[in-house]
């Protein structure tokens, strides 16, 4: 209220001047007037006053101990003895990380003459004589950093000089993700071979440059799995493939229909759907959006507390959202943006409570794919996506290995030690 009327003040002496100098003058200074009052009223940062703490544990397993002890009285100076008994009234962990190198075994191979027949005798040449001197951990590294924080072969090439004082070239990165993609190929088809089991299946896609052409990046998950998978293609057959003929349950997806109709019952995303709403609310001039914003507000409500209802209550609301949802599909409205709106929701009509017959097994948006997705976003953003259809399969099979262990809350680093090992 103070902020309209100062705004009404400032506005005042326009029609004296044309010019409208006077008007900026008025305006810059209501400006610093509203920020001088949003600090002013503005929340101190830092623990609210009744905030309980949360210190960091102390470690497990300390690598060293080291205690402090008084050696003379605060009182009467009188010296304590080394064997005086103590108590411990206070524990607190220093945490530093140790100066990082390489590690390097020097491999010295030796040969030696019979002094029975005079052969000369060779020691078998260990395999780092043909194969790469890096060990796993070195790959397990560069394919973490490289995977999942989007560094991209030049920096990470920076990274190993300028910490590890390791030289790899940005050629020797890439032998190592050749080198591993065998592994973790053999961990996603065990991932596939789960999604093809599942009851509940969710799907999205998301732009990407591979080869220098358009393609895409998708991904498939259920409750056991997750898999990643490039495609040059953004159709239906693309979902065809991953599933192998399997037909899931319900299919929770956005409205694009390349991911409709692969399931026996389909969830549409009500948040896309939220967002259509608002959008026609924002530039429509009629009612029936902010109906519809209502109704998805309480479809939400109930989504989030659904796993705490009984089955008859859950019944029970979810009449009721479809009745007030067949009123709103019916009602008349003279904007075309609201027409626009209605129509698409009818379309999705049979998809939109599917959540309710599944409570706690099926999601109401498709959020959780748009989650896993994020990461190929951000990798897409820094590296402008693949030049080789190999290598965005290496790292979708990468991706789909550490998100399915994931999801049994495993770490992923120590994933990715385990299968190089």
């Amino acid at each position: 209220m103070r902020a309209a009327i100062k705004l009404t003040r400032a506005l005042r002496p326009f029609s004296l001047n044309p010019t409208g100098t006077l008007l900026r003058r008025h305006l810059a200074h209501f400006v610093a007037a509203v920020d001088k009052e949003k600090r002013e009223n503005s929340r101190p940062g830092g623990a609210k006053p009744g905030h309980e703490p949360h210190n960091r544990r102390l470690a497990d397993n300390p690598d060293a101990f080291l205690d402090h002890k008084p050696m003379v009285c605060g009182r009467c100076g009188g010296a304590f003895a080394a064997d005086a008994d103590m108590t411990l009234i206070g524990e607190y962990d220093e945490i530093e990380i140790p100066p990082v190198k390489p590690y390097v075994v020097r491999h010295r191979r030796f040969a030696c003459q019979c002094r029975q027949c005079g052969v000369d005798v060779k020691a078998p040449a260990p395999a780092v004589a043909t194969t790469t001197p890096f060990g796993p951990r070195i790959h397990a590294l560069a394919i973490y950093l490289k995977g999942f924080q989007a560094l991209s072969y030049e920096r990470l090439s920076g990274l190993f000089r300028d910490i590890l004082g390791l030289s790899v070239s940005e050629g020797a990165l890439m032998n190592m993700f050749i080198r591993s993609r065998d592994g973790f190929r053999i961990e996603a088809d065990k991932a596939r071979v789960l999604l093809r089991a599942a009851k509940v299946v969710a799907s999205d896609e998301t732009g990407v440059r591979i080869e220098g052409t358009n393609s895409y990046h998708w991904v498939f998950h259920c409750k056991d799995a997750v898999v990643h998978q490039p495609d040059y293609s953004r159709a239906a057959r693309v979902v065809e493939e991953v599933m192998g003929g399997h037909v899931p349950e319900v299919w929770i997806s956005d409205r694009y229909s390349a991911q409709q109709k692969h399931g026996a019952r389909h969830q549409t995303c009500l948040a896309h759907l939220a967002r259509d709403t608002a959008f026609a609310l924002e530039h429509g001039v009629d009612d029936l959006p902010l109906r519809f914003k209502l109704w998805f507000g309480r479809a939400f409500d109930l989504a989030g507390s659904i796993a705490g209802f009984a089955a008859s209550t859950v019944a029970r609301k979810k009449r009721e959202l479809e009745s007030s949802l067949a009123a709103l599909l019916i009602a008349a409205t003279g904007c075309e943006l609201a027409r626009q709106l209605q129509a698409k929701i009818a379309r999705a009509r049979d998809q939109l409570l599917t959540f309710c017959d599944y409570p706690g097994e099926v999601e109401a948006t498709n959020n959780g794919s748009e989650r896993k997705l994020r990461p190929c976003v951000i990798q897409r953003k820094v590296t402008n996506g693949y030049r080789a259809m190999w290598a965005a399969q290496a790292e979708a099979d990468v991706r789909t290995t550490i998100d399915t262990a994931r999801l049994k809350g495993r770490n992923p680093f120590d994933v990715i030690v385990a299968i190089l090992a």
